[in-house]
C-alpha cells in the first residue's frame, strides 16, 4: 500500500438539506456508495416533480464503482436509484424490505437485470478494498441499518437514519453492543444522522403513537382517515392494530401506499388478520364507524390521495361530515405551506383534523441529542462528520461532539461535493467535486435547468404575448398581421385598447425595418421584443415574455 493512498469521503447529497442522501467512499481505484435518494422540489422549481443528485463525478469514475449500499428504504435514501441506474449499472446491497421497496420502483421504471443482493444484519460484504458490515438500528421503517465500513486506513461508521427505541414495534432494537465493540477496536471517523440534533432529550418510542391511535379510534363514531408516509411500515402496523382492536376494516388509498403495504405484508413485516384489509370499492358495504382509511399525502403533495380527498377530486372517496382526519407525520422542511393548505381545506369542509401539535399522532424516527451523545460515546471516533441535515442541524451535531470533548479541528461540517481525505492518523479537506441538483420533470431527467426555471418563473409572474407576422419571401413586406395573442398577461376582451396599441407599435417597428431593408429574422425579432417591451412597461409597468413568430410565404 502506497503511503500516499488516502480514503476520500465525498457527500454528493444530504449535506445542508433534508433528503437526496448519497455519499461516496473512495480509496485508490475503488469506490462504494452509501444510499442514493431524492428530495422534494423547492417552491421556485415550478413544475418539477422530484430532485435527484448530480452524479457527474460518478460517471467520470464509473469503472471504479464496486457497489451501492443502502441503509433503509425511505425515498430520501433510495428514490433516485431508478434514474441513476439508467446511467450506472452497479450491484446493490440492502436488507430484505429495503430491496423489496426498491424492486417495486424498478418495475415501475421497467428496469431489468439489476443486481440486487439481500443481506442480513451482521453480514460483512467485501467490495473492492472495502468491507461493509450491516448493523441493526431502530428507525421508522423496519430493516434499517447503520454501516461499519472497513477501509485500509481504518473503520468508518455511518449511522444512517436511526433512533434508540427500547420498545420498538417489531424488535428493531439498535445494536448498541456492536457500536461499543467497534469503538473499543478504534473508529477512524463517524458519520451521524443530524436531523434531530437541535432537540434535547430522547426521541419518544414509536409505541406511544399506538396508544394515541387506540384512544382516538375507540372514541370516534365516524370514519377515520389517517395520512402517513407510505414507507412508514411501523406506523401502518399501529393503525392496523388499532383498527382491528376496534373492529374496523382498513382501506388503502394512494398508489405508493398500496404498493408498499403489499410488499411489506408479503415479506412478513406486517401482521394483518384475515379480512382486515378490504378493497376501496367495497367501502359502501360497511357503516362509517367500521372503516379506517390509510392514505398518502401527509406532506400535502398536490396529487396525493389526501389532497384529492380534501379538494373533492378523489374518484372513490368523498368527505363525510363525521370524518376524522389524522395527519400522522411531521412536515419536511419546505412543505409547511402545502400541508397547511390541505388542513385549511379539510377544516373548511367541516372535517375534524388532528395533527402532531394537537395529539401524539407522530414521533420522529431520528435520534435526539441524548441518543446522539450515546452513539458518539460508544463509537469514540477519531474524526467526526455530521450528516443528513440542513446547516443548523449539522452545526448542532458538531456542537454535541465538541461538548463530548472532541477537538474542533477534528470535526468536518461539509457541503455537498466537498471532500475529506483520511490517512490512518490524519484528516484534511481535499478538492471539491461536481455536485448539485438534477431536476426530474415527467420523463425528462436534467433537461430542466436554471434557464428553463427562469422562463417558467417569468411566465408565472408576467404572462406571455405571442406576435404572429406573415412576410413575403420576395421583398420582405408584411402580408398579414401582426396578430397578437395574450396568455396570462391581460384578459383581451377587457383590454382591447391596449392590444390595439401593441399592434400599432409592432406595425411601426416593422415599417421602420422595411424602410431600412432589414430582413434578418433575428434582428426583426429583437426589434419587436425590445420595442413592445418598452411600450408595455411604460403603459402598465408589466414585463411579459414576448415571443415573435415570423412566417414567410
Amino acid at each position: 500500500m502506497s503511503k500516499e493512498s488516502k480514503l476520500k469521503i465525498i457527500p454528493l447529497g444530504g449535506m445542508g438539506e433534508i433528503g437526496k442522501n448519497i455519499t461516496v467512499f473512495e480509496y485508490e481505484d475503488d469506490i462504494i456508495l452509501v444510499d442514493c435518494g431524492m428530495t422534494f422540489p423547492e417552491d421556485e422549481m415550478l413544475g418539477v416533480d422530484i430532485v435527484i443528485p448530480d452524479i457527474s463525478y460518478l460517471l467520470k469514475n464509473k469503472n471504479k464503482i464496486r457497489g451501492l449500499f443502502l441503509t433503509h428504504g425511505h425515498e430520501d435514501h433510495i428514490g433516485a436509484i431508478p434514474y441513476v441506474l439508467q446511467r450506472l449499472n452497479v450491484p446493490i446491497y440492502g436488507t430484505k424490505l429495503t430491496l423489496g421497496f426498491l424492486e417495486n420502483k424498478l418495475k415501475e421504471h421497467k428496469l431489468k437485470n439489476v443486481k440486487l443482493n439481500v443481506v442480513k444484519h451482521g453480514d460483512v460484504i467485501k467490495s473492492g478494498t472495502f468491507k461493509v458490515e450491516f448493523i441493526r438500528v431502530g428507525h421508522s421503517i423496519p430493516d434499517s441499518s447503520a454501516l461499519a465500513i472497513y477501509t485500509p486506513v481504518g473503520t468508518v461508521v455511518h449511522t444512517g437514519d436511526f433512533k434508540v427505541d427500547f420498545t420498538p414495534i417489531s424488535g428493531d432494537v439498535t445494536d448498541l453492543h456492536k457500536f461499543a465493540e467497534l469503538g473499543s477496536k478504534g473508529v477512524l471517523c463517524l458519520l451521524s444522522d443530524s436531523t434531530n440534533a437541535m432537540r434535547p432529550g430522547f426521541t419518544m418510542s414509536e409505541s406511544t403513537v399506538g396508544d394515541t391511535f387506540e384512544d382516538l379510534f375507540s372514541s370516534t363514531n365516524g370514519r377515520i382517515i389517517v395520512a402517513t408516509f407510505a414507507s412508514n411500515v411501523h406506523r401502518v402496523q399501529q393503525i392496523i392494530n388499532a383498527a382491528e382492536l376496534n373492529n374496523r376494516k382498513v382501506v388503502l388509498s394512494g398508489r405508493s401506499m398500496v404498493n408498499n403495504t403489499t410488499v411489506a405484508n408479503e415479506l412478513g413485516y406486517l401482521k394483518i388478520q384475515d379480512g382486515t384489509l378490504i378493497d376501496i370499492n367495497d367501502m359502501d358495504k360497511y357503516n362509517n364507524n367500521e372503516l379506517v382509511l390509510i392514505t398518502t399525502g401527509s406532506q400535502g403533495e398536490p396529487m396525493s390521495a389526501l389532497s384529492r380527498i380534501a379538494f373533492g377530486e378523489h374518484r372513490k372517496i368523498e368527505l363525510l361530515p363525521d370524518d376524522l382526519v389524522i395527519l400522522s407525520a411531521s412536515p419536511i422542511p419546505g412543505n409547511e405551506k402545502t400541508i397547511s393548505r390541505v388542513i385549511n381545506k379539510l377544516v373548511e369542509n367541516g372535517t375534524e383534523v388532528i395533527y402532531e401539535s394537537l395529539a401524539e399522532v407522530h414521533v420522529s424516527g431520528h435520534a435526539r441529542q441524548e441518543e446522539l451523545k450515546l452513539i458518539h460515546t460508544l463509537v469514540n471516533p477519531r474524526f467526526f462528520i455530521p450528516a443528513h441535515g440542513e446547516y443548523t442541524h449539522l452545526r448542532a451535531n458538531a456542537d454535541i461532539a465538541e461538548s463530548l470533548g472532541m477537538k474542533k479541528e477534528d470535526i468536518f461540517i461539509l457541503n455537498n461535493g466537498q471532500t475529506v481525505e483520511f490517512t490512518k492518523t490524519s484528516a484534511k479537506r481535499g478538492p471539491s467535486v461536481a455536485s448539485g441538483n438534477v431536476l426530474v420533470d415527467g420523463l425528462g431527467i436534467g433537461d430542466v435547468g436554471n434557464i428553463v426555471l427562469r422562463d417558467r418563473k417569468h411566465l408565472s409572474e408576467d404572462g406571455l404575448i405571442v406576435i404572429v407576422v406573415t412576410m413575403s419571401k420576395k421583398d420582405g413586406s408584411v402580408i398579414a398581421g401582426p396578430d397578437i395573442i395574450s396568455r396570462g398577461f391581460v384578459y383581451v376582451r377587457e383590454s382591447e385598447d391596449l392590444m390595439e396599441e401593441a399592434r400599432d407599435v409592432v406595425k411601426q417597428i416593422l415599417d421602420k425595418c422595411e424602410k431600412k431593408r432589414i430582413t434578418d429574422w433575428a434582428t426583426l425579432k429583437f426589434n419587436i421584443r425590445d420595442g413592445l417591451r418598452s411600450h408595455l412597461y411604460e403603459k402598465i409597468k408589466r414585463n411579459p415574455m414576448i415571443l415573435p413568430i415570423i412566417m414567410e410565404v
